[in-house]
């Protein structure tokens, strides 16, 4: 599957929306109903028109993924439920790595596939915070791109 790699705008943020709310319903089981459906709405109001965007699409132009990346550190990663495993994730990550120089992401302790996966694209923990960026009970991993040498 070829997957195309493009910048987001305000006209995608509903279908994007659509696609986190799948995302997290798949793999962020220690969110309420209460917790997603306050965050679906600061998601696409608040924080998609503060960071730049970039959607992964199929070749009919269909969002199978997207991040958020902002002063070298990858804000949001979602990929449609149904996409994952296919390489989204990944091809996102190495775009957001080459040509956005990113190199730090923090994430959820509680979704140990997000955790695992950062590890293997070359992440390493550097730190842990017992609160999320909201303030919620929510442990976060502070990774950091593992230096090749």
């Amino acid at each position: 599957m070829a997957i195309n790699i493009i910048p987001a705008t305000a006209d995608d943020y509903p279908v994007l929306t659509k696609l986190w709310e799948a995302s997290v319903r798949a793999t962020h089981d220690f969110l309420t109903e209460t917790h997603i459906s306050t965050l679906r709405t600061q998601i696409q109001d608040v924080y998609m028109p503060q960071l730049p965007l970039w959607v992964a699409t199929n070749e009919a132009g269909a969002a199978l993924g997207f991040i958020g990346c902002h002063e070298r550190r990858i804000e949001m990663l979602f990929v449609s439920p149904q996409s994952r495993g296919d390489g989204v994730g990944k091809a996102l990550i190495q775009y957001a790595i080459t040509e956005l120089t990113v190199n730090e992401v923090d994430v959820n302790e509680q979704n140990p596939q997000a955790v695992g996966f950062y590890l293997h694209m070359g992440f390493e923990s550097v730190g842990r915070s017992e609160l999320d960026g909201e303030g919620n009970p929510f442990p976060l991993l502070h990774l950091r791109l593992r230096q090749h040498r």
